[in-house]
């Protein structure tokens, strides 16, 4: 917490924003400037699987009904999935002050960005967090995907349930192939003692989309213990038209 004079010491020697470098010229607990969150801009495209929402250059990959392969061929586990933008540029920048540098306060933020992303047609009974295991959240000292979801449940009044558990430890993600990420979780995640979600609507919640692996699996894992209809929301996906998003490296409208 800020004392008073940190206060007036910031007031005569301004922090920096942390995404664009430039001064902060108001008092907040998000060390961000307001332009560098304003900048940030949903995913756009000529062309989005109905389903997964992926973005395309042209309906080419897409059938009649405007789905993907994965979709149409019942791969991907979940059955839609929504997300804010693109994981590049400022909102990466974001994504990662939050999860690997600690700053909590944009847990505000970003919660909005996710809240903006839903359809306002859809009705959720439950908002599910994808978990950490145990040893990776000791490590860390929080779950950013909880805090998402505690953000959006306060947000929308959709009650939070912790139905997941991930009963082995997994490497990091990031930097490993489709077919290892795959690999990486397979089995990695079962109902929590207490999961309730059978024949209810449920939102899993998590920070990134990349390949998807992850949550697939956790969305297996929800409808094999009775969930009616899963939906995924991250604040953001890599964008398959430019490329995988690069490594972190060692680092570690609504239904408001």
């Amino acid at each position: 917490m800020k004392t008073a004079f940190s206060w007036v010491f910031n007031l005569v020697f301004p922090e920096q924003c942390r995404a664009c470098g430039r001064p902060l010229s108001e008092l907040s607990r998000v060390p961000v400037c307001s332009s560098c969150l304003e900048t940030v801009s949903p995913l756009s495209a000529d062309f989005f699987c109905v389903m997964c929402r992926t973005p395309f250059n042209t309906a080419f990959p897409l059938d009649e009904y405007g789905r993907c392969a994965l979709c149409r061929n019942g791969l991907q586990g979940f059955d839609a999935a929504y997300c804010y933008g693109a994981y590049e540029g400022v909102l990466r920048r974001l994504i990662h002050l939050f999860k690997y540098e600690r700053i909590r306060p944009l847990v505000g933020p970003l919660s909005e960005y996710m809240a903006a992303a839903l359809p306002r047609e859809q009705r959720f009974d439950l908002i599910v967090p994808v978990p950490l295991h145990w040893q990776r959240l000791w490590q860390r000292g929080f779950n950013q995907s909880a805090l998402l979801a505690e953000a959006l449940s306060r947000r929308c009044g959709i009650p939070l349930h912790n139905a997941l558990r991930r009963r082995k430890p997994t490497v990091p993600q990031a930097g490993l192939s489709a077919s290892d990420r795959r690999s990486n979780v397979a089995g990695a995640f079962a109902p929590a003692r207490r999961c309730q979600v059978f024949n209810r609507r449920v939102l899993l919640v998590d920070d990134v989309m990349t390949t998807g692996a992850t949550i697939r699996a956790c969305a297996r894992t929800l409808k094999t213990a009775g969930a009616a209809y899963v939906a995924a929301l991250t604040i953001a996906r890599a964008d398959r038209r430019q490329g995988l998003a690069q490594p972190v490296g060692n680092q570690e409208a609504s239904a408001c």
